[in-house]
């Protein structure tokens, strides 16, 4: 009987949410549909421009949400079919985002977890939320839990962000201090919770500011949270 009450308990929560984002994936959607018809492929890193611009004159990344998020959903129509290289192999990009995708990317944004399970394409989700916070210019970071993942999910990731205008850095091991520092200035980086963690502890010991790699820390996702925690 506790059980069935706790579990309706966290149903109706779950709930209420989804009825909060509804109209925000509604809103998305239509956003997608004109961009789909008025803008071109060199017509998307403007309205990047245009969001940094937006958000510099003082408007919240929520308001842009909606706008923001339906520009990575036709980023990810427009690379449809094309095939760039992860990991040394070639890839094709076959994916853009489900309701249920951009949903997960909501929650994220709000610093909530997504529970996604194999398949569901946290790696997806993710684009949306980091793009919006690297808007505010100050880089995001994506902590993932080893070097593979992290160089894969960058380059794989990597042609929707360049379709966007953004730029993408990833943090591995062994990795000499000034390229750290590159990848750092990126608009998003991804690296592990460990490169994160010991460069972190390693700028808080630096004698000069010309040994610090990182930049100030603004906004980040980390994949398969429970592993890392």
């Amino acid at each position: 009987m506790l059980t069935k009450f706790i579990s309706s308990l966290f149903r109706s929560k779950r709930d209420r949410q989804l009825k909060l984002l509804t109209p925000v994936v509604n809103e998305i959607n239509n956003h997608f549909e004109t961009y789909q018809q008025t803008l071109s492929d060199e017509d998307l890193p403007l309205k990047t421009e245009e969001f940094k611009n937006r958000i510099a004159d003082g408007e919240e990344l929520d308001d842009i949400l909606p706008e923001a998020y339906a520009l990575v959903k036709d980023a990810c129509r427009r690379c449809k079919g094309k095939i760039w290289d992860v990991v040394g192999q070639p890839t094709q990009w076959d994916m853009v985002p489900y309701d249920v995708q951009l949903v997960g990317g909501m929650v994220l944004h709000q610093g909530k977890i997504a529970e996604m399970a194999t398949g569901e394409g946290k790696t997806l989700v993710a684009t949306m939320p980091l793009y919006l916070n690297s808007l505010v210019g100050k880089g995001v970071h994506l902590i993932t839990v080893n070097d593979y993942l992290a160089q894969r999910d960058a380059e794989w990731m990597g042609g929707v962000y360049s379709l966007l205008g953004v730029s993408v850095g990833t943090i591995i091991s062994n990795m000499p201090s000034a390229e750290r520092r590159q990848n750092y200035a990126c608009d998003i980086t991804y690296g592990t919770n460990n490169e994160f963690g010991f460069d972190y502890l390693r700028d808080n010991m630096a004698t000069s500011p010309p040994d610090v790699v990182q930049r100030e820390h603004c906004y980040s996702i980390v994949d398969e949270v429970d592993s890392v925690l």
